[in-house]
């Protein structure tokens, strides 16, 4: 007859054995993960550092089937953009939509000269405008004279601005403030407006005339959607999906580094990973769809 010890023995293994038993059948079943995004995608938010850089980023679009790049100004930074933009769309047509730079949205001429210019180049969205970028000390109202007749000229062309705006509580008053007045005016936060989603969600709410761009928000910056191989922030997958015509996809280069062939390969394939983890309807509007309606893509 066995011993009492062996008896113990034998009932701790087969204790330990049942309980990693029920641990794994208890465990909860990872979703399988989704793939990658394999539609058009309409890159709604990018920046030249230079001249000729534009090759490099076509190359890498024909790769990864990006088939077109909205060409922004970096808020006054360079004094070229709007060279720079234009000499890129004649070079690619079909691939570039070249936006129209307001360096100084301050000046009590810039509303008239965005009317001229608007009238000579027919660009399809204007900016990128700096309201507040905390790095650059600046500290714009979105509201006042010289901006707010900005935006009735864009909202009478029917031509989206796009705006560079670091969102606290102050900031989002004044924006909130100009889209009420100017509800004709169509303005895309750009970066989501470093807010988190939870702040974004009621300010989308309030205001039909506000979009968003995720521009920037890739692995090299903070705030991120994902890591590089991370998962979607659930946040920003539960707000995307509840208010899906509310959003553009964007890539943001900009800076030399990122202009590297292996680099823009990298965020271009986050950009496609990603997308993949949104519902298949939403990933298409937000990479594509919405953009194309947006900017008038044919």
């Amino acid at each position: 007859m066995p011993s009492a010890r062996h008896r113990c023995r034998v009932f701790a293994r087969r204790s330990l054995i049942a309980a990693a038993l029920c641990a794994v059948m208890l465990a909860p079943v990872a979703a399988p993960a989704r793939a990658a995004y394999t539609g058009p995608i309409i890159d709604a938010h990018s920046h030249l550092p230079k001249a000729d850089a534009i090759d490099a980023l076509v190359d890498a679009m024909k790769r990864h089937n990006i088939v077109k790049v909205v060409l922004l100004g970096v808020g006054g930074v360079q004094k070229e953009d709007l060279a720079w933009i234009q000499a890129a769309a004649r070079k690619h047509p079909t691939r570039v939509i070249a936006g129209l730079p307001l360096p100084d949205p301050t000046s009590e001429r810039a509303a008239d000269e965005l009317e001229a210019a608007l009238g000579k180049t027919g660009a399809r969205v204007i900016g990128e405008v700096h309201i507040r970028q905390v790095s650059r000390k600046i500290e714009r109202d979105p509201g006042d004279g010289p901006f707010s007749r900005v935006l009735d000229v864009a909202g009478k062309r029917g031509v989206p601005v796009v705006i560079h705006d670091e969102l606290d509580e102050k900031a989002s008053t004044a924006l909130a403030a100009a889209l009420t007045a100017n509800p004709k005016s169509t303005v895309i936060l750009a970066h989501a407006g470093s807010l988190p989603p939870a702040r974004l969600e009621p300010l989308l709410a309030r205001h039909p005339n506000l979009l968003v761009d995720l521009s920037g928000m890739h692995f090299q910056r903070k705030p991120a959607l994902a890591s590089e191989t991370g998962p979607l922030d659930r946040g920003w997958k539960t707000l995307i999906e509840k208010m899906p015509d509310r959003f553009l996809i964007g890539i943001d280069v900009w800076a030399p580094r990122l202009y590297e062939a292996a680099m823009l390969d990298r965020l271009m394939k986050w950009t496609r990973r990603v997308l993949g983890e949104l519902a298949p309807a939403v990933a298409e509007r937000v990479a594509y769809k919405n953009a194309a309606a947006l900017f008038r893509v044919e």
